[in-house]
């Protein structure tokens, strides 16, 4: 599939199940494309980060909640609407607990499941501009030099610069320096985008001054 937008696979090893699905998806414009096994999907790779599966429970070789765990483990994230003409309660909670979106029963009602479909996309459209965003603040953290790393985990803990520049055997004026470049690097108008941006990249303030 060579376009960015969202894609809905279909995996579900009836052929009449996944052409009815196919020809559902396709009439309200999306992009689809079925598989017959879990396997046959995993082999085909480079997945749009911005879809989702609707999968079938019960399959042979690799179940539907084996194919969400090994996705899960992979790193891949596609939200999972799961579909069962034999669904228990307890595949059902093990499929929401592991992060499924839905889990319908057939036969389901066709706007049902578009409207799943619908807030699965979104969702991992969502999830999508989270991760470019850790990821787009990871790098600017990467951009800054050794010194401003020391002064950007002080300035996120609270401490002023006059403490700064006592902790690392510095004047003022150069803490001062340092946290301007900083604030530029990090593309942060304000010590409060500072410290979000630090959550987001996974650095922790200290514990104390």
């Amino acid at each position: 599939m060579t376009g960015t937008g969202p894609v809905v696979f279909i995996i579900d090893d009836d052929p009449s199940v996944r052409r009815s699905l196919e020809r559902l998806m396709k009439s309200v414009g999306l992009v689809a494309e079925s598989f017959a096994s879990a396997r046959e999907f995993l082999q085909r790779g480079h997945w749009a980060e911005t879809g989702c599966l609707v999968l079938d429970v019960r399959m042979p070789e690799i179940s539907g909640l084996d194919l969400q765990e090994q996705l899960a483990r992979a790193g891949i994230f596609l939200p999972i609407i799961f579909i069962s003409g034999h669904g228990t309660v307890p595949m059902s909670v093990r499929a929401m607990k592991a992060g499924a979106t839905d889990f319908l029963l057939k036969p389901f009602d066709e706007q049902d499941l578009l409207d799943s479909v619908q807030r699965a996309i979104d969702q991992a459209g969502r999830e999508k501009a989270q991760r470019d965003e850790k990821q787009e603040i990871r790098e600017r953290v990467g951009a800054l030099t050794p010194r401003e790393h020391e002064v950007f985990s002080l300035v996120i803990s609270g401490f002023m610069n006059k403490q700064i520049a006592d902790r690392l055997k510095t004047s003022e004026k150069t803490v001062k320096v340092h946290r301007a470049s900083i604030m530029a690097k990090m593309d942060a108008r304000t010590l409060a985008d500072l410290v979000r941006m630090a959550e987001k990249a996974g650095i922790q303030p200290l514990q104390s001054k």
